[in-house]
């Protein structure tokens, strides 16, 4: 029998109806877990993504909710723990990018960016810390009362012009999860981010759709390939199980050497 490291073991994954959040859903599944796939417009992908869980003999459910806004987490937790009967995992996926120079940036493109990406972390965390802390360690279940798993950014740690405001939520996500980490680790739960580099999926096409544009992309990735959702849910399954249980307040980026500054590998 193929070993699954996530055996029984119940999965929120937020934003998780395409690209890397359906990558880490469906890889949390192969890996033995039952997933809620949570989508904010997208049902149709969701269901996708949910059928393949089912049909790898796991549990999942799409749920609709807005990682922003407090009652839609709510709900999404209240339909998971319905359907499942606990949480071991919350993959804090969800994110977006509203693109601007600064000095055109609206405040509305602001408050979205960071409502998604660092408010919707906050939402979603506190109610899986407040089910963990609940419920404990499981006897016969993992190591860790419960483990989360941030997305973040290469841009956590690389500055990006004409992107501000999502620089500035994946650097808010690096002290984030990490302060989380370090309140709750005493309490054996554990908190990790990915920061992914460039991955393949629909929301970037334009970076990597023609071979003028990969070309680009390529000279700033030192292992010379594109990333692809499967590389992300690889890591998340290694984060969200025991073989990880040492790591904690750590941040693992999966982007082919791109935060080496590759400009610098010829004396700059």
């Amino acid at each position: 029998m193929t070993y699954q490291a996530l055996k029984g073991q119940k999965a929120i994954v937020t934003g998780a109806s395409s690209g890397i959040g359906a990558g880490v859903a469906l890889a949390l599944a192969a890996a033995g877990a039952d997933v809620a796939v949570n989508y904010a417009s997208s049902l149709s992908g969701a269901q996708r993504v949910v059928d393949e869980i089912k049909a790898m003999g796991r549990q999942a459910i799409a749920v609709k909710a807005d990682v922003a806004q407090e009652d839609d987490v709510q709900a999404l937790f209240d339909a998971t723990l319905t359907a499942f009967g606990g949480l071991d995992i919350l993959v804090n996926n969800a994110g977006l990018q509203q693109d601007a120079a600064f000095a055109e940036m609206t405040l509305a493109q602001w408050n979205k960016v960071m409502g998604t990406n660092l408010t919707g972390m906050f939402l979603c965390s506190r109610l899986a810390v407040k089910e963990f802390l609940r419920c404990g360690l499981k006897p016969g279940g993992s190591r860790a009362s419960g483990k989360i798993i941030c997305m973040s950014s290469v841009h956590e740690v690389i500055p990006w012009a004409g992107h501000v405001n999502y620089a500035a939520s994946k650097g808010g996500v690096k002290l984030f999860m990490q302060s989380l980490a370090q309140e709750l680790a005493p309490k054996k739960i554990r908190v990790n981010s990915i920061g992914p580099g460039a991955i393949q999926t629909p929301i970037n096409k334009a970076a990597w759709d023609t071979q003028q544009a990969l070309d680009a992309l390529l000279k700033l990735i030192p292992y010379g390939r594109i990333g692809v959702p499967e590389d992300i849910g690889k890591a998340a399954v290694w984060l969200a199980s025991d073989d990880s249980d040492y790591v904690n307040g750590q941040t693992i980026f999966v982007d082919g050497g791109m935060t080496l500054y590759p400009e610098f590998a010829d004396g700059g």
